[in-house]
């Protein structure tokens, strides 16, 4: 099955405190809906720029693109 990174961006000066905070919500939405998280994390882009990341199924692209609106996603090589 074919693995999507997903990405939501946080700017400014609490952007860091923003995505710690968003990461933690993302894993209750996935507990909460039963869906296999893969993996996540937070990333440091710049000092005013994070973003949280949530690497999924692409089965489940649909349910998680119109719950949690991600503001971009990739494709991902993952064993």
């Amino acid at each position: 099955m074919e693995k999507i990174k997903l990405i939501w961006d946080f700017r400014g000066p609490a952007c860091s405190r923003t995505a710690a905070h968003f990461k933690i919500h993302l894993i209750e939405f996935f507990e909460l809906e039963k869906l296999e998280l893969i993996r996540s994390g937070v990333e440091v882009v710049s000092e005013f720029h994070h973003y949280t990341y949530a690497v999924i199924d692409k089965n489940n692209l649909e349910l998680i693109k119109s719950s949690l609106k991600p503001n971009r996603g990739q494709l991902v090589a993952f064993s």
